[in-house]
């Protein structure tokens, strides 16, 4: 049934999107990429999706090879598409990744070309074969949008977990500016709302075009996704609005921020500097006979370039810092010899747990290492290509065992996760020994005052919602911060400032559907679509018999 009454659109861009060839092609796909990585923090201007996302969908419309052609020839428009759409996304939302090869040295300069073009060139594949995929069940109407998400959703989890993941700016992020819009990931998670990212941005396509808003069917299932993102803010709403901001009693939180750059931080004979500073800014506000300003003080990540526990003097410096009773958590690389070898040492990038008395009660090793950052993947190739990781350490870091939680004095148990471990869904907890609060200790310092330290701290914002946990983040550059379990920012410190971040714990809220289920509701999200695009094709075909 159609609506003849309705006038044929002055100009259709899905015709003229759909019919452009070659390099043309390839270019608006880039343009459209790029354009939309501004809906990623700290722009956040996730309308501009609702022009760039319908263009992708032209684009693969038209994307089709020579129907005598082989499969892989076939394919190649809509992975081109795909590819070009991704590397203009992934430039976009990157870029700044090439700052850290300045923030130490000119070593890594030459290298810059790889992080800034390269790795999204290699993240841009994933993209270039969802298209692909994509195209080969390629329906008409709003079947091809219900086909797409769920191809391009699926392609940004494999995204997250092929070769270790690397889940950094997925799409569903775009979806979740403000705590309003983020309560839905407690439920589904990053991957069920990069679902619901890829539908809700694509939605326009079945409207917009020639005879676009004649097809009922269309025109039906574009309300019904506009329904589901009012309904998507409603349930936000309802959420936010059973936050009573309880804090846990007789904790007081202090996190330090001391802004020290790379070169500084690790030059030689600057020890005892960096710890002064620390202490310093620990120190401050702290008077005899007066009431201790914390009871929890957090240090970032790697804060001191030496080895704790080969350095008595610089723990009886903490301790003669630290109220009684007080614990500090600081991140700290950690050695531990290895058997039957008097000179070499495992090396770990690690969270100490300090007590009062400068004794160190506990530590926990990174398990989440940062490739090529961290530690050389495929070391025996790449160093003999004179490649090595950004941290001057020989070998690298060591991964630690696994996640766990931790406990300290007067205080509820904690889930430390160091930098770059915060920014993977589902894996931010000991599941078998659930925290109260998570402690995500970072140095951003070395992406300077770009986007770079915004989209961590908002990536760590989702985990805190998603698991129902509070988050406390200490970060040498920023952004520090406390967090609730709602992913509302109870105080912060901005980049690039030097100071500290006082305030209380917020308490934890009832485990969270996804803390529970994890991604088995948005695989189940997943076969939901398929059954509904195969019913819709056998109700067709039989329809047309």
């Amino acid at each position: 049934m159609t609506d003849r009454s309705v006038p044929a659109p002055l100009f259709a861009p899905d015709r003229a999107l759909g019919g452009l060839l070659g390099w043309r092609r390839l270019l608006v796909a880039i343009v459209a990429g790029a354009a939309s990585a501004l809906a990623l923090a700290p722009v956040n201007a996730f309308p501009v999706l609702w022009l760039t996302m319908p263009v992708l969908i032209w684009l693969l419309d038209g994307a089709q090879g020579r129907p005598d052609a082989g499969p892989i020839r076939r394919l190649a428009p809509a992975f081109s598409v795909g590819w070009g759409f991704g590397f203009g996304y992934f430039v976009g939302g990157l870029w700044w990744i090439g700052v850290a090869f300045l923030a130490e040295s000119a070593e890594f300069v030459w290298l810059m070309p790889f992080g800034v073009l390269l790795l999204p060139a290699g993240l841009a594949l994933f993209w270039g074969f969802g298209a692909a995929i994509a195209r080969l069940f390629w329906l008409t109407g709003w079947r091809r949008i219900l086909v797409f998400a769920v191809v391009f959703s699926l392609t940004e989890w494999l995204r997250g977990h092929v070769l270790t993941g690397f889940p950094w700016n997925a799409f569903g992020y775009t979806l979740m500016p403000v705590p309003v819009m983020m309560q839905i990931a407690s439920v589904v998670g990053l991957w069920g709302v990069t679902l619901l990212a890829f539908l809700v941005f694509a939605a326009p396509a079945l409207v917009i075009g020639r005879g676009a808003w004649r097809r009922v069917a269309d025109r039906r299932v574009f309300l019904a996704i506009v329904a589901l993102f009012l309904a998507d803010i409603g349930f936000g709403v309802v959420r936010l609005a059973g936050d009573d901001g309880a804090t846990v009693p007789g904790v007081a939180l202090r996190l330090v921020q001391p802004m020290i750059p790379q070169d500084e931080k690790w030059a030689p004979g600057r020890d005892d500097e960096v710890l002064d500073r620390y202490l310093s800014l620990s120190a401050t506000g702290m008077e005899e006979g007066k009431p201790a300003p914390f009871t929890v003080l957090i240090w970032p990540e790697t804060a001191l370039p030496f080895f704790l526990a080969d350095r008595p003097n610089a723990l009886a410096a903490i301790g003669a810092v630290l109220p009684p009773g007080s614990t500090l958590l600081t991140g700290a690389a950690r050695a531990e010899p290895v058997l039957g070898e008097e000179l070499a040492a495992r090396v770990f990038n690690s969270i100490f747990v300090i007590d009062s008395d400068g004794v160190i009660r506990d530590a926990y090793d990174k398990v989440h290492l940062v490739p090529f950052g961290e530690y050389l993947p495929f070391e025996a190739l790449f160093s003999r290509l004179g490649l090595r990781q950004m941290v001057a350490l020989p070998g690298g870091f060591d991964a630690g065992r696994a996640l766990r939680t931790m406990s300290i004095p007067n205080a509820p148990s904690f889930g430390p996760l160091i930098c770059y471990e915060i920014i993977f869904p589902g894996a931010a907890v000991d599941g078998t020994d659930r925290p109260r609060w998570l402690v995500n200790v970072t140095n951003d310092a070395w992406f300077g005052d770009t986007p770079g330290p915004r989209q961590h701290f908002h990536q760590a914002v989702i985990r805190a919602v998603e698991e129902g946990l509070p988050l406390v983040r200490a970060a040498n550059s920023g952004i520090s911060g406390i967090v609730d379990a709602y992913g509302k920012i109870i105080s912060q410190r901005s980049v690039g400032s030097v100071g500290i971040v006082d305030g209380p714990l917020p308490d934890t809220v009832r485990a969270t559907i996804y803390s529970r289920f994890g991604d088995r509701l948005y695989f189940g999200l997943i076969v939901a679509a398929i059954i509904a695009i195969v019913a819709a094709c056998f109700t067709q075909t039989k329809a047309r018999d």
